[in-house]
């Protein structure tokens, strides 16, 4: 595996280093400071996971997004930002970023959602979740046709609205007095009836769904 980390803060940036070598002990890590670095890396080296901050000194880093969905395929790309606003996040989102996580977090709840990443599931500050939630009730057209209604079961629904609010695996688990491996299997089977691949994307379903309103 090999992971391509693009962050221009030393201290930061070495905190994230040791976080990714311990969650991946196996991995190649290739730690690149400006947005120039990680193009070259990217014609050299074909990259599992990246992990790369939008706020760079030489440029936005959705492009180094963009790049790496044109020229390599099966890598997920998770955005570390200090940026909450529509004017980042929407465009690291539809440039393909699996996951995108707030630095205004406290350390130990990025760590718990790069966690996420070893089981599948992508990691998504939760108050980006509820921007997504609120992007699209705005966008919403009064008079549009009601896309076809995809049926879950009434647990599937409970399990896809705390994913949506952002709960983890464990903490959805205690709420529903289920195991966290249960958990997962709702959600891959969640995720598998919507066609979706991203917390982003059960937000949006949720809504769509009326899920929010029960």
């Amino acid at each position: 595996m090999s992971i391509l980390l693009l962050e221009d803060l030393a201290e930061f940036r070495a905190w994230l280093s040791d976080l990714l070598a311990r969650l991946f002990p196996q991995a190649q890590l290739i730690v690149c400071t400006r947005r120039e670095e990680a193009v070259a890396c990217l014609g050299q080296s074909q990259i599992d996971l990246a992990v790369v901050d939008l706020g760079l000194h030489d440029g936005c880093g959705v492009a180094i997004l963009e790049l790496l969905q044109r020229q390599q395929t099966g890598q997920q790309t998770v955005v570390v930002a200090i940026h909450d606003d529509d004017q980042y996040l929407f465009p690291a989102l539809e440039a393909g970023a699996f996951g995108y996580i707030l630095k205004g977090q406290t350390r130990e709840e990025i760590e718990e959602q790069l966690q996420r990443i070893r089981s599948g599931e992508p990691p998504l500050s939760p108050s980006i979740a509820r921007r997504v939630i609120s992007h699209f009730k705005r966008a919403t057209k009064p008079n549009a046709q009601p896309l076809p209604r995809v049926k879950l079961t009434d647990r599937e629904g409970d399990v896809l609205l705390r994913v949506a609010k952002g709960f983890t695996l464990p903490e959805i688990a205690r709420q529903l007095g289920l195991s966290r491996y249960t958990i997962a299997d709702y959600v891959k089977q969640i995720y598998r009836k919507l066609s979706i691949s991203s917390r982003a994307e059960a937000a949006l379903e949720a809504q769509r769904l009326g899920l929010f309103r029960s």
